[in-house]
């Protein structure tokens, strides 16, 4: 994230302040131009909550310093500006900068708002939050006995993270509940493995790759289990639930598959935030076909490979309307303090100019999550491995021996590389988007 002084900042008000007061006293000897009386409306601005500030700590009920006062009034007034600004207090940057290095203790959930209410962006994946049940969608009513109206984001971010081993309840509001569900959550250390590659059962030529978040080895492990399978014809990008992350993973995905053209831009009321990240020529990957995989859980950073991905022609997307989370925030340390201000800063902007805030991508196919009704497989040869297996059990328990029968931990190892076909027709998306992945290898389209 970029980073801002607080000398900056200061410097800006007390800039503004003074200009204010200069516009202001010459106000009456001059003509009122629009600059000098807006000068003038930021002074009166700043003296009338510099008054009400003043009233409070002399005559509210409670005791409270001018300090505390001053800090509840940023949270105020960033939690008003959007979902994602916000002041942070020595605890909260301290908890920012724990979870950008990668391990963290809490549930293992990205949550933000939508309509007001606090929603599940996504669990991560195989954390807490994922084993425990939580979706994306769901609407968190209670954090244990405190409700969730009017709470910002940081401080249910607070609420959900504790110590390793304890539990928290979350009440929820899911889709097609007839009432609040009530989750128990274990807190762990979350851990985030962000790359997931395996292959699927019967197709070793398709290579499916998970990145469940965008932390700063996305780009390297990727590349990595694409070298690792050379004789891949298509490849599976799997979105689904990714919360987003670092931009410039991001930007990297997608550059190792189209060679030229903004990959996405960045607009912003100051034009140094006016930002485009462009496609670059070497090892650029513009033949094999790939089928991208999102749902409402894709946020942000994935949002951003997904459609780009499809405003190059380079990918099908396949699944449900992801989050629609489009901006881009700003961490500024206010100086010596260990206290900084979260800012939205600017929107991002497709290759094709659409934007992301609060629209998200739609799918080119769309396709709701669910079993694939099938015919199960009854051949011979499943019962001709079935019953070698029982035979071979058999034998054991006959050795005078007692030999012990030893798996092949190397090939249980490998096993858990392979998305086998029970998992597949369990998984409609996925299923889907090996199909089309299919028929695009064999048509030879899904290059630019």
């Amino acid at each position: 994230m970029i980073q801002k002084s607080k000398k900056i900042i200061a410097t800006g008000l007390l800039s503004t302040i003074t200009t204010a007061y200069m516009f202001g006293s010459f106000a009456q000897a001059k003509g009122v131009s629009h600059e000098e009386s807006s000068a003038k409306a930021k002074l009166e601005a700043y003296i009338k909550f510099t008054q009400i500030l003043n009233v409070i700590e002399q005559e509210y009920v409670d005791e409270i310093n001018t300090t505390t006062l001053v800090d509840k009034a940023l949270k105020g007034l960033m939690n008003n500006l959007d979902a994602h600004s916000a002041f942070m207090d020595e605890k909260s940057y301290s908890d920012l900068d724990m979870q950008t290095k990668g391990e963290f203790g809490g549930l293992g959930i990205s949550v933000g708002i939508r309509d007001g209410a606090l929603t599940v962006i996504a669990p991560l994946y195989n954390t807490p939050a994922d084993k425990a049940g939580i979706k994306a969608g769901d609407i968190i009513l209670k954090i244990d006995d405190k409700a969730t109206i009017d709470m910002s984001i940081d401080d249910a971010v607070k609420l959900m993270r504790g110590k390793p081993k304890t539990d928290i309840f979350l009440t929820i509001i899911r889709k097609n509940e007839n009432k609040p569900l009530k989750i128990k959550i274990t807190r762990d250390i979350i851990k985030l493995d962000s790359v997931y590659a395996k292959t699927i059962q019967g197709e070793k030529d398709i290579l499916y790759i998970k990145v469940t978040s965008f932390d700063q080895k996305v780009v390297g492990d990727i590349k990595s289990a694409i070298k690792e399978h050379n004789n891949t014809k298509g490849i599976i990008l799997d979105l689904r639930n990714n919360p987003g992350g670092l931009l410039d993973q991001a930007v990297g995905l997608v550059d190792m598959f189209v060679k030229n053209g903004v990959i996405v831009s960045q607009r912003g009321r100051d034009k140094a935030e006016n930002i485009e990240y462009k496609a670059t020529q070497p090892d650029t990957d513009t033949n094999t076909p790939i089928v991208t995989l999102v749902n409402g859980g894709s946020a942000s950073a994935s949002e951003i490979v997904s459609g780009a991905l499809q405003d190059f022609n380079r990918t099908i997307v396949v699944g449900e309307k992801t989050f629609g989370k489009g901006s881009v925030q700003v961490v500024m340390p206010l100086g010596r303090t260990k206290e900084a201000l979260k800012l939205t800063v600017a929107r991002y902007y497709l290759p094709s100019g659409r934007t992301i805030q609060n629209k998200g991508v739609t799918p080119d196919i769309v396709v709701h999550y669910g079993k694939v009704p099938h015919a199960k497989d009854d051949s011979f040869m499943i019962k001709e491995r079935e019953l070698k297996a029982h035979l071979k059990t058999e034998l054991a328990k006959l050795d005078n021996n007692n030999t012990k029968v030893v798996e092949d931990t190397n090939n249980t190892q490998k096993e858990k590389d392979i998305i086998k076909q029970d998992i597949l027709y369990n998984d409609s998306q996925l299923k889907s988007g090996l199909d089309i992945l299919k028929a695009l290898i064999i048509t030879h389209k899904g290059s630019n």
